[in-house]
């Protein structure tokens, strides 16, 4: 099963697909993604390993380019994780990135004009000046979220872990395949044929199940014009994602 955006509604099918053949040795997942939504990683990881338990299959995780942040958290979904050396691993924190158009608008003549019942309504609205409270309320979310994040790794790694480089590991920084597996993110340096074969015997039979999106599927579909124009914004965003990595 491959898993590139990380959004559960498009996967859930896929997820039950890989789990229902019988005579089931072990579910293959590979990562390509530079992360997204953490409740989507949540929700696919829990769906995952639900399915795991019940049919009681090991699940086998690899990394491709990238698996980090949101992608690290569905790797955590496998029994055993395995990267190349070139793979980029980790980013195990939470980020927050916008504009503030405050300037922009005065040099244009506009004015800002917001009504609102209740008073943190229009937090961090980027047409505004920034307050001390947002920044504050707003780290306060990201911690949390970031505890959830660092939990999953703990209570899913376990012992695998360098407990002597936590520091690192959960500081949001990002690795590279040998340096992810000293600091026991990973299990080892492989690549997925070698070792289903090395695993399960060169005639193994693999079946692949996946996902591909095209920007124009809306449309391709009789959808709307806003759904394609949605497609294309959601490619940039993650292309954006991307180039955090340089890929």
């Amino acid at each position: 099963m491959r898993a590139a955006s990380l959004n559960f509604a498009s996967l859930e099918s896929c997820i039950a697909q890989a789990f229902r053949p019988k005579r089931l040795a072990a579910v293959v997942l590979v990562v390509n993604s530079p992360g997204g939504s953490p409740v989507q990683s949540a929700l696919i990881a829990r769906a995952i390993r639900a399915q795991a338990d019940e049919k009681k299959v090991p699940v086998l995780a690899f990394a491709e380019d990238v698996a980090a942040s949101g992608g690290y958290w569905l790797m955590t979904a496998g029994d055993e994780l395995y990267a190349d050396r070139a793979s980029i691993l980790g980013s195990i924190g939470v980020i927050s990135a916008s504009f503030g158009f405050t300037g922009l608008i005065e040099k244009l003549g506009v004015d800002r004009r917001i009504h609102t019942a209740g008073e943190n309504k229009s937090f961090l609205d980027p047409f505004s000046v920034e307050r001390d409270e947002d920044i504050t309320r707003l780290k306060e979310i990201q911690g949390q979220i970031h505890d959830t994040f660092m939990n999953q790794v703990k209570s899913r790694r376990g012992d695998k872990l360098n407990r002597r480089r936590y520091k690192e590991i959960f500081s949001g920084d990002v690795f590279l395949g040998e340096e992810a597996e000293k600091m026991g993110l990973i299990d080892g340096i492989a690549d997925m044929p070698t070792l289903l074969k090395e695993r399960f015997g060169k005639d193994v039979r693999m079946r692949q199940i996946g996902v591909r999106r095209s920007p124009l599927r809306g449309l391709l579909r009789g959808g709307s014009a806003a759904e394609a124009t949605r497609e294309v914004i959601a490619g940039i965003e993650d292309r954006l994602h991307w180039s955090r990595y340089g890929l």
